[in-house]
């Protein structure tokens, strides 16, 4: 089910939610690979929830001020299609469970304790913060009505999820519930295209099969055999 197409409109009970907030969605091309990789990936892995990258979220209807915008967020629950903003009043009041911050050399500490607190007043589960320049990575999990940060050492995986990060010295690593690591785009797009042609390929093959079981069926009958 997609989003109804009202949903690209900024207007929304008589107020204009604009769809930009005038910011960049990435400052460097590491950055923007992390924030693609994270959304293309979870988009696949979750058909039955809403993923977009760099959209502003406004969880407060008539307050199009209290917005933020997010590298990614994902809303379970809630059907894909094209948005120009999250407004959550129209999304049967359903806040995003998880947000994803990349974090960029621009970016200060006093953003994110303004973004954690943002995130947690407004219902968000799980916030990802990577540094994919030093290789950290830090998540905020919901604790007693809050959201509470936690720097990953090694390992750790998403309890809503089920991704799993491995933070090594050199490198962060991502991997789905399957044990599959996260593709870059391409290589995303390269998998969805082997998919489609071998599912091509075994409904070909089925038809092979069932027009030579038919044609036998057929010389049976020729014969006053009945096939069945």
């Amino acid at each position: 089910m997609l989003a109804p197409s009202s949903s690209l409109s900024e207007v929304s009970g008589g107020v204009v939610y604009p769809s930009s907030d005038g910011q960049p969605m990435a400052d460097n091309t590491l950055q923007l690979e992390w924030i693609v990789t994270l959304k293309e990936n979870l988009d696949v892995m979750l058909p039955d929830a809403f993923v977009a990258g760099d959209l502003l979220w406004y969880p407060v209807e008539g307050d199009n001020r209290t917005r933020r915008a997010p590298d990614v967020l994902v809303a379970l629950g809630r059907p894909k299609g094209h948005r120009s903003s999250y407004r959550q009043w129209e999304e049967g009041g359903v806040a995003p469970q998880v947000v994803v911050e990349v974090w960029s050399p621009s970016n200060t500490f006093a953003e994110l304790v303004g973004k954690a607190w943002f995130y947690g007043d407004y219902g968000v589960q799980e916030l990802w913060v990577l540094d994919p320049d030093h290789h950290t990575l830090s998540v905020f999990t919901r604790e007693g009505g809050r959201l509470v940060g936690h720097p990953v050492a090694e390992s750790w995986t998403s309890p809503l999820l089920g991704v799993r990060f491995e933070v090594e010295e050199q490198a962060i690593r991502v991997f789905g519930p399957d044990g599959q690591p996260f593709l870059r785009f391409a290589e995303l797009r390269a998998r969805a295209e082997e998919e489609r042609a071998r599912a091509e390929g075994e409904r070909a093959r089925a038809d092979r099969e069932a027009a030579r079981a038919e044609a036998l069926a057929a010389r049976l009958r020729a014969l006053g055999v009945d096939p069945d």
